[in-house]
């Protein structure tokens, strides 16, 4: 393993995790596709950085660099931006922010202390009172599967505003992400397929190779590092 991980789930209504990792060594692992918005901060020798990321719809591959330690806020679902479209940030167009002396960093042209694992609920408070962040709540409850209060053209404008992908987009990612979560856990590919709602293993297996970067079996017999995004799905 490059990478070693923690991550705790948070009481924020607009954060969905906080996670934190250092470097063990340095290599590459696979970076999932994802479907939420993620504040990251990067410290490596004599570097610290502050990157706003977006969704991004397809995996990868990413170099990890040795002795690095990150701090990393994941929004919760319908937490965007309001002054900086979610759109302009999928597919790894993050933006890096302007960093002031490795201890704070500008935001929407705010200066903001760089939070910890500890108080990260603190300064994102900090950010919903300033008007930095916001929630657009119909996003989730869409997700849920209630959506008779709102007419299809309505869900979707809403929700590739708020997201930057459409609805059908962000429900593959969370299905390829959960069969990925059900096979590191132990599943069969047949059980796994069933699981997350695939109509057969094939479905399965294209849709993993595509949002995942690897296929069921590969994922099985050789258990590569993935991204931490899959983790912050446990409950």
């Amino acid at each position: 393993m490059l990478l070693n991980f923690e991550d705790r789930p948070s009481t924020s209504p607009y954060v969905e995790r906080v996670w934190r990792c250092h470097s063990l060594q340095g290599g590459s692992f696979l970076t999932m596709a994802q479907g939420n918005i993620e504040l990251v901060f990067t410290k490596l020798p004599g570097f610290v950085a502050a990157t706003l990321r977006g969704p991004v719809t397809y995996a990868g591959a990413t170099e990890c660099p040795a002795d690095g330690e990150w701090l990393a806020i994941r929004f919760a679902l319908g937490t965007h931006f309001p002054r900086l479209p979610t759109g302009a940030l999928v597919d790894r167009n993050g933006i890096n922010l302007p960093v002031q002396s490795h201890t704070h960093f500008w935001l929407c042209e705010l200066r903001w202390e760089i939070p910890t694992f500890d108080n990260a609920e603190d300064f994102v408070t900090r950010l919903a009172m300033a008007g930095v962040i916001a929630r657009e709540h119909s996003v989730s409850v869409v997700v849920a599967g209630d959506v008779e209060w709102m007419s299809k053209r309505s869900v979707q404008r809403r929700f590739i505003k708020t997201m930057g992908m459409t609805l059908s987009g962000y429900q593959q990612i969370s299905r390829a992400r959960r069969a990925a979560l059900l096979l590191v856990d132990g599943r069969t590919i047949l059980d796994a397929s069933h699981e997350a709602g695939y109509f057969d293993q094939a479905h399965m297996t294209k849709s993993m190779k595509r949002l995942i970067g690897t296929t069921p079996a590969k994922l099985v017999q050789d258990q590569p590092q993935l991204s931490f995004s899959y983790k912050t799905e446990r409950q």
